[in-house]
């Protein structure tokens, strides 16, 4: 009778790690159409790292990715949640570094002290160390590191903070996943971004600015576009040189993009010219913002190799207001006609153009 309980009670737990795992099975492939649906970088990283997150309950996670194919660091950047940053340390690693080599060879999840066992290297960065991290992980693609995750303090929720094999490979699932998310979006990000200024490219404005354009008049919410260029843009070539241009158009698109909310759009429009999207924005607002940022590039020092130059940008301003029905192409036209207005009014200013 003792012997049939035993056997009984070893086939329900059987039965439950088989539910369990089918479970997770169907977790990991909901995850995985999860991220290989969102092509915003920004947007990814931040979903991998709450995933990560109630995936195995702690209560931080940051990411170290490199800015771009060539790069040679990966780095930390504004890609964490819940983990105390110290400004006082650099957050990136060299991707010569031992632990990369090893992760690389060695693709599992480890924690802090096993990783200072397994590879005495970790101890010399201190923008990991200083995390104080519950587990660590390669994100792997292709037999190559493209970042390492880092999971903060796991939270106590009764059964001990220690984790066991089956959650550390399922941290490696999720973020072998990411990889796989992190190089369709960074290929995205190369094929629709300006190199030199950072800014998104004119095509791909003008596919974000229809989607807007077609919610704002379906929920009729306001919408404004800026078209901005830099006020004789020619003579910082002709003076410096194309490289003086270069670095011209850099810091301007800096700042530009400094200048407006994580969920508007600025971009690169061709040449010195630059457009931004302002979502749920009225003409007061825009106009706010487009002052704001013609005032942040006046007043800024741009320094060229020890010359002292001053920048100045003109606007237009076009507001999409009451859902009313206009082209994303006209309203294009209409900023730019503000910004001929600016031009024709002695530059370095804001122009509104109101809809006919």
């Amino acid at each position: 009778m003792e012997t049939k309980k035993k056997t009984t009670k070893k086939r329900s737990s059987k039965k439950e790690n088989y539910e369990k795992q089918i479970y997770d099975l169907k977790q990991l492939l909901e995850i995985s159409k999860s991220l290989c649906s969102l092509l915003d970088y920004s947007k990814l990283i931040e979903s991998i790292l709450y995933i990560c997150m109630c995936q195995v309950h702690t209560l931080g996670a940051g990411l170290f990715v490199a800015e771009d194919f060539s790069s040679q660091k990966f780095e930390l950047g504004n890609h964490f949640s819940g983990l105390d940053i110290s400004d006082d340390i650099e957050y990136s690693i060299e991707t010569e570094h031992p632990l990369i080599d090893f992760l690389n060879k060695n693709p599992n999840a480890y924690t802090l002290d096993e990783l200072k066992r397994k590879c005495p290297k970790i101890k010399d960065l201190k923008c990991i160390t200083s995390l104080e991290p519950s587990l660590i992980a390669p994100v792997q693609e292709k037999n190559r590191i493209i970042g390492v995750l880092i999971l903060g303090e796991r939270i106590d929720l009764g059964e001990g903070i220690e984790y066991s094999k089956y959650e550390k490979d399922q941290i490696v699932s999720i973020a072998s996943l990411s990889a796989i998310a992190i190089n369709n979006a960074s290929l995205v990000e190369m094929t629709t971004t300006d190199m030199m200024t950072r800014l998104k490219l004119k095509h791909y404005f003008y596919t974000v600015l229809a989607d807007k354009v077609d919610e704002a008049q379906r929920n009729e919410n306001p919408l404004a576009v800026l078209m901005l260029d830099i006020d004789h843009f020619k003579r910082f070539n002709d003076t410096y040189g194309h490289a003086c241009g270069d670095f011209v158009l850099q810091n301007v698109a800096k700042i530009i993009s400094d200048g407006v909310r994580t969920h508007d759009l600025a971009a690169r429009y061709g040449g010195e010219e630059f457009v931004v999207l302002l979502s749920n924005t009225d003409a007061p607002s825009a106009m706010m913002v487009a002052e704001r940022i013609r005032k942040n590039i006046e007043s800024c020092d741009f320094n060229y190799e020890n010359q002292h130059m001053t920048v100045t940008i003109s606007i237009g301003v076009a507001v999409l207001h009451h859902g009313k029905k206009i082209t994303p192409a006209r309203l294009v036209e209409l900023a730019d006609q503000g910004l001929y207005i600016s031009k024709e009014n002695g530059r370095n200013r804001s122009s509104f153009a109101p809809l006919s």
